[in-house]
């Protein structure tokens, strides 16, 4: 698993959206057994500090040290640092898995078998992500889906090509199980926007190739906007454990 975003642990946790609470209600009305979940690459535990609504005992993991250094603290929420594919969890320990924007960076045959040997038959994994932004402004979508398709294509790593599809596209060997669909809503000022967009790992490999940084040129052309309506569609894909 690739670890993009030690460099900006504290932005991270900072300015990435989050995931709409009628998703976790959604799961709260399809769970079985709720002592432990998983929430692997747990980032700033966005995702985990939900789950101890759900469950009795949350395991975080994370490939990255600075991403667990900024983590929200609960007394039912254990952090590890390790990697998603080879844990140390023992075999049908959990009823739950989450994976929250982070399931296209993984290698997804070991992750696979990995969730199959640590939760337990009749359990879930649960896949969450947020498609790309949806802004309702023209002049200002139009110049971040410029940035996005255009100075920084050829710095995205392979793997983003697995959220532009939505997620439809990833390995899922389990019963995957019919969603209703979820979005984000947010009112960003220009500085949220911005420290949005200095968290995508394209801008970090173009900054990092060419010594330019595009959001200052990008500050300066935007127009002016005290807050604009950003929407987020959620990725969302469960699947029951059969073994």
């Amino acid at each position: 698993m690739k670890d993009n975003f030690s460099h900006s642990s504290a932005d991270y946790a900072k300015f990435r959206p989050s995931y709409p609470k009628d998703v976790f209600e959604f799961l709260d009305s399809i769970l079985g057994k709720r002592e432990r979940v998983w929430d692997c690459a747990t980032g700033n535990g966005q995702v985990a500090k939900e789950l101890v609504n759900l469950f009795e005992q949350v395991e975080a993991t994370d490939l990255s040290e600075n991403q667990l250094k900024n983590a929200v603290s609960h007394p039912r929420i254990s952090y590890s640092q390790q990697v998603a594919e080879q844990t140390n969890f023992p075999n049908d320990h959990f009823d739950c898995v989450t994976v929250g924007q982070a399931i296209h960076w993984f290698d997804f045959d070991k992750f696979n078998a990995e969730v199959k040997r640590v939760v337990r038959n009749d359990g879930f994994l649960v896949l969450l992500g947020y498609g790309n932004s949806i802004i309702e402004h023209e002049e200002v979508y139009r110049q971040v889906k410029q940035l996005y398709e255009g100075k920084l294509l050829e710095y995205w790593d392979p793997e983003r090509v697995y959220i532009d599809e939505e997620y439809k596209t990833i390995p899922f060997p389990f019963e995957e199980i019919e969603l209703p669909k979820f979005e984000a809503r947010y009112n960003w000022t220009k500085d949220q926007l911005l420290g949005y967009l200095g968290t995508w790992s394209g801008l970090k490999h173009y900054k990092d190739a060419t010594g330019i940084d595009p959001l200052i040129e990008l500050a300066e052309q935007l127009p002016a906007f005290e807050t604009i309506e950003i929407r987020f569609p959620t990725l969302f894909k469960v699947g029951r454990i059969n073994k």
